[in-house]
Order: C-alpha cells, then sequence, then structure tokens
C-alpha cells in the first residue's frame, strides 16, 4: 500500500475519533461480528467525555477538517434528502467550499505551463493575492493585453492523487456498508459515490466548465433577467480558465441590495423563472445555484438582474422527462394523486408491475398533510422531495437528472424565500409551465417537429431500402455451402473418382447387365463424373 494511502487512513482515523462517528456507525443495526469490533478499538476502552453536539453537526465538522474533497463529497450528499434523515440533511447544507488558498507563485507557475506563455506576454496586469479560493481551484484577477479585465481559474495542483486515494476509501466504505447492512443498502451508498466520483473529476477540467458557460451565455443572449461572463477561449486550457471579470453584488448581501432599493418581489420571481427557463425552454440548467455562485447588477435596481458564475456543474432532460415532470407538478397541486401515480409509472420512474392503487394511496398519505398549509407556505423542493421519497418505497430508480434537479430547486426556492419571505412559488412558476405546455402542443413547434421528422426521410429510406435487399436475398451473405467452397476442392475431387470406381466395379461385377439392376451403378458414375469435372 502506498505511504500516501497510509497517512490519509491514519488522518481520517484521527478525525473519527475526534468527533466519535465510530458512535454514529455502531447505533446501526450491524451483524454481531462488526459489533463486536468496538471492543478491539483502544480508544474506546477508558471513559470519553460526551460530546453536546449533534450526529448531524459531528458529521459536518469532520467533513471540514478532512479537506475540500470530503467537503464536496458532503455537499453532494446534501443533495440526497430523499437517503438522508432530515437533521443529518440540513447540517450537511450547512458546508461552506471556503478552504486557504495554496501559493500564489504555484499558481503562476502553473497558469504559464498550461498557457505556454510567461504572465508578462498574456496579462498586462496580475493580481497575485486570489480573489477567492475553493476546493478545487483558486481565482486570480488580471487584464489581458487588449485590455478586458479577466479573472484567471486556476485548478489546485496535486488534486488527483488525492482524489484517487479519497475515493478509494469511500469506495471501500460504501462496499462494506452494502455487504453488512441491509439499511445502507436501501441508501445506494456506491452509487452515491460513484455519482461524486464523476462530478469530481468533471470539475476538474475547466474546459468542460467554459463550454457550459458558453451555452448558457448563448442561451441568454440579450435576456434582461440573467448575465452569464464571456469567456475568453483563446486562453482557456483544462486547467486554466480565463472569462470576465464581473461586479456585482453577492446575492445574499441583503442590506446592500435594501441600500440600492432593489425590487426584492420581482428579484425573487425572476429567480423562479430564470429556473424553470433553464429546465424547460433550454433543457440546459445551472446545477450549481449557491448564493457563492449567484451575484446582483447593480445597474437599474428596480429591474434586477442575475449575474452567474461557475458552471463547472449543469443539468439537462430529455423531452420525454420535461413532460412527465410538468405533467407531475399539474396533477400534483391539482391533488390528482391518481394522474401522479399513473405518471411515474408511465415515465419508467417506477416499475411496470406497481399497484396503482397502492401507490395512489401512499403518495396521498404523505402529500394530503401539505395542502394544509396555505398555498404560499408550501415548499415547492419539499414537495419534489417528498414525491421522490415515496416513489423510492416502490423501487423507483435513481434518476440523476432529478436528483440534480431537485438540488437546484431546493437552492433556489430557499434563495427566493430568503430575499422575498412572501414568495408563492407555484403562482410564479404555474404561468410559465402553462405557457410552456401550450407551446408544445402548438402549430409552430408540431410544424417544427414534422420538418424534423422529413430531414430524417431520406436517412429512412437508406434503412429500408437496405432492409428489404436483405429479406429479398436472406442467405446472400451467408457462408457457402461446404461443396461450394474451394478449399473443399480437392477432397470432393477425391470423394468423386471413388464414386466413379465404384460404379465401375459395380458395372464391371455383371450387375450392369440387367438395365433396370443397374442404376445405382449408374448414379454413382454420373455423381462421380460430376464432382471430378466440376470447378
Amino acid at each position: 500500500m502506498k505511504l500516501l494511502a497510509v497517512r490519509r487512513l491514519l488522518r481520517i482515523q484521527r478525525v473519527v475519533i475526534r468527533y466519535r462517528l465510530d458512535d454514529l456507525l455502531f447505533a446501526l443495526p450491524l451483524p454481531w461480528f462488526l459489533r463486536a469490533l468496538r471492543f478491539a478499538m483502544p480508544w474506546r476502552w477508558l471513559p470519553r467525555k460526551a460530546l453536546e453536539l449533534s450526529r448531524g453537526a459531528r458529521l459536518r465538522l469532520a467533513l471540514q477538517d478532512l479537506g475540500p474533497i470530503f467537503i464536496k463529497f458532503g455537499q453532494l450528499l446534501s443533495t440526497r434528502r430523499d437517503l438522508l434523515p432530515e437533521d443529518i440533511a440540513d447540517e450537511l447544507m450547512l458546508l461552506q467550499d471556503r478552504v486557504p488558498p495554496f501559493d500564489p507563485q504555484l499558481a503562476i507557475k502553473l497558469i504559464e505551463e498550461q498557457l505556454g506563455a510567461t504572465i508578462a506576454q498574456v496579462f498586462s496586469r496580475f493580481d497575485v493575492e486570489p480573489l477567492a479560493s475553493a476546493s478545487v481551484a483558486q481565482v486570480h484577477a488580471a487584464r489581458l493585453k487588449s485590455g478586458e479585465e479577466v479573472v484567471v481559474k486556476v485548478v489546485r495542483p496535486g488534486l488527483k492523487p488525492v482524489i484517487g486515494q479519497d475515493l478509494a476509501w469511500l469506495f471501500l466504505l460504501a462496499r462494506w456498508a452494502e455487504h453488512f447492512s441491509a439499511d445502507a443498502r436501501l441508501l445506494h451508498p456506491v452509487d452515491v459515490v460513484a455519482d461524486y466520483e464523476k462530478t469530481i473529476y468533471d470539475e476538474l477540467d475547466l474546459l468542460r466548465e467554459a463550454a457550459n458557460s458558453s451555452q448558457l451565455r448563448r442561451n441568454f443572449e440579450g435576456s434582461d433577467m440573467l448575465y452569464v461572463p464571456q469567456v475568453y477561449w483563446d486562453w482557456c486550457r483544462p486547467k486554466v480558465l480565463v472569462m470576465e471579470r464581473i461586479y456585482g453584488i453577492q446575492v445574499t448581501d441583503l442590506a446592500t441590495l435594501a441600500d440600492q432599493r432593489t425590487d426584492m418581489k420581482l428579484l425573487a420571481e425572476r429567480g423562479v423563472e430564470i429556473f424553470f427557463t433553464q429546465v424547460f425552454r433550454d433543457s440546459f440548467f445551472h446545477a450549481d445555484m449557491h448564493p457563492g455562485n449567484i451575484f446582483i447588477s447593480t445597474v437599474a435596481p428596480w429591474s434586477p438582474k442575475y449575474i452567474a458564475i461557475d458552471c463547472g456543474i449543469v443539468g439537462s432532460l430529455t423531452p420525454e422527462d420535461q413532460d412527465y415532470l410538468a405533467r407531475n407538478l399539474f396533477a400534483f397541486f391539482k391533488r390528482d394523486y391518481r394522474r401522479v401515480a399513473q405518471l411515474h409509472i408511465d415515465s419508467g420512474w417506477v416499475p411496470a408491475e406497481t399497484k396503482l392503487n397502492e401507490f395512489e394511496a401512499a403518495i396521498r398519505t404523505v402529500c394530503e398533510p401539505i395542502f394544509e398549509k396555505p398555498l404560499k407556505d408550501i415548499s415547492f423542493g419539499q414537495v419534489l422531495m417528498r414525491l421522490f421519497q415515496t416513489a423510492r418505497r416502490f423501487n423507483m430508480e435513481v434518476q440523476p437528472q432529478l436528483v440534480l434537479l431537485q438540488k437546484t430547486l431546493l437552492n433556489i426556492e430557499g434563495l427566493g424565500r430568503q430575499l422575498y419571505p412572501d414568495l408563492d412559488l407555484w403562482s410564479t412558476a404555474q404561468p410559465f409551465l402553462e405557457r410552456w405546455m401550450r407551446e408544445r402542443v402548438s402549430p409552430k413547434t408540431l410544424l417544427g417537429n414534422l420538418q424534423s421528422q422529413v430531414e430524417q426521410l431520406p436517412h429512412l429510406a437508406n434503412m429500408t431500402r437496405d432492409l428489404l435487399e436483405r429479406m429479398s436475398q436472406p442467405h446472400a451473405k451467408d457462408p457457402a455451402p461446404p461443396w461450394q467452397r474451394r478449399n473443399d476442392g480437392w477432397a470432393l475431387r477425391l470423394l468423386g473418382g471413388a464414386l466413379l470406381a465404384g460404379g465401375a466395379t459395380l458395372a464391371a461385377s455383371g450387375a450392369a447387365i440387367d438395365t433396370l439392376a443397374a442404376w445405382p451403378a449408374w448414379i454413382m458414375l454420373a455423381a462421380g463424373l460430376y464432382l471430378v469435372v466440376r470447378r
């Protein structure tokens, strides 16, 4: 085992002991032989002072102590409210992705290696002190030679080996949990770690983030609701991203927003509309919309505009998922639980053999109490989460795109209620969804769908022709029978010679005197002659 892996394991062990995470582990219904391991742990032999922290707080602080990779994992885990107890999910939501910056001179060296040029050749000004620092990268302000104010994002050095070791231990723990605990198997820990692995490695590729930013900027070109900074592709590399520097107010700075007399109601409503526009119009949504990635323009506070950065994580939905999700939301808020159950089955989100009546009753039991509250007090994100929790009892498959959607919706809704506490998210979203549903069946949309289908006709015609040709000559491409294969020619001629000899012998024996009795000899002679002279 590598020294780095051993050192990392010892570090994890110290944190586990400090925050008593072993107590949380042994509180689970484990097999007897695993429960017996507690007596083999020396730190449990002596009395320990009780911690006043809750189990969620202990887990959160432990992840923070373990560093950036575990912080990211905790943030991802906090989005799986359908799998976690509520108190733990609430604590994990408090994880902050703020870590000390690394050596600026090392950052400069990495930037120059990636760009193949010195800092002075590319930038007329470069601020050595970073603007911000996160778990994966840190950001420096600069000015290009052409005069544009930019920010330079550079990936932390030496992350991959640490990520690889941390992921190896996480996968090992997840497999053990699935193997030894039935309750853990319901949480699919290996799948959760696998999702995290994909997310963290995607974030290490800044070209992916640049492409996502460019796509989102194009989707909202000219919009008065959202602005996305420009990417300077000439200076983008896998570990370096150069993009326009933006100036705005962080969305959680409510005092400054109030000082400039921002229309908070409109700001909250526009946040909801931006989210639903990304999900249903574009099927391409920013899936990391925490407050650190959202700013508000200082221009025209009476018509506030959002500014979004850090597009490393995005989500998308298929047209089928979009349609089913919209119909689910409409049916849910009309309390048509049978329709909700049927849509889950039709979409394939739950098995086709699910009993509709039982599924409907389960949804009604969980969701009906929600509607005892005023509509404006209903949490849209909680509604979606409860739907997923109920469906999971009926073996609903994990839908990664819906998990990202739920996470983003919870962020947007929480932010909206913080900006404007009386925000009625459903009333804000309903007109948009109704308009989107109408547009899906409008003549213009149907004509566009028809046009795309017509464009496929040549391809379909070629496929049809090939199919008909194969049907008309079903054995055209079959291997030749043995007697037609050239490699077998010598054997067939040998057989022909044997038949000729046999036929001649039979004829010479006197059987040929009687013409009627000589037919076997004639057949042997004819067959032998054919096999000898054929090509």
